[in-house]
């Protein structure tokens, strides 16, 4: 098991740093679990900039999981159009449907359930359990995974199957219960904003002082 002797302080300075430069994003307003859904499968691979006004049109005209299963799925595949990788919006047509048949509509609470569906994984059930549900459930995206990588590893290869259990490992222990929504959230702004992929911001990083990634600089 991985060692986190600075997880006291990694929590306290995601949280206040957070606190200062949170981004405002329309999925953010809601607890709606659909919608947090819709968001999640659009920002696969695909940008915030670019999934913004496609969220919006989607939920325009598909507002719930009971009016996107009655819909056709050649009709959600063409509101799609533009985000790419097309074989998401199947996907979710098809979790509205099956969330209509079996739950009444509602999209379950429960990670190890939510991940029954076909096209949502580990990530998105633990970003729907705990942004609309308020669960203490971690998530590893890209950002999360190189943020956790490089302040508690910084060593041994972030691709191998192994690292990506240990980092799974490492995000569920370092989420303050309680606090799922805010620290999900700051973790994904944070390796969106400042620990970012090839530019680092790691002047002014409040993570610095504990950063095994910024000690071997």
């Amino acid at each position: 098991m991985t060692r986190l002797p600075n997880k006291i302080k990694f929590q306290r300075a995601l949280l206040q740093w957070f606190a200062e430069h949170r981004r405002d994003l329309p999925w953010r307003r809601t607890s709606d679990p659909y919608h947090i859904l819709v968001s999640e499968m659009m920002l696969q691979q695909t940008q915030v900039e670019r999934v913004t006004p496609k969220y919006h049109e989607w939920l325009e005209k598909d507002p719930s999981l009971a009016e996107l299963a009655a819909a056709e799925v050649d009709e959600a595949q063409g509101t799609w159009k533009g985000l790419g990788y097309n074989i998401r919006p199947v996907r979710l047509h098809g979790i509205a449907r099956e969330t209509v048949a079996e739950y009444g509509g509602e999209l379950p609470r429960d990670p190890q359930q939510l991940q029954q569906f076909k096209g949502i994984g580990r990530y998105t059930a633990g970003a729907i359990a705990s942004f609309a549900y308020g669960q203490d459930a971690p998530i590893l995206d890209t950002n999360v995974r190189r943020v956790l990588y490089r302040v508690f590893v910084a060593q041994g290869d972030m691709r191998k199957d192994g690292m990506e259990r240990r980092l799974w490992e490492i995000s569920a222990r370092v989420l303050p219960k309680g606090q799922a929504w805010d620290f999900n959230s700051a973790l994904m702004d944070f390796g969106a904003l400042i620990c970012t992929a090839r530019q680092p911001k790691c002047d002014g990083c409040p993570m610095t002082p504990f950063c095994r990634f910024f000690k071997k600089k």
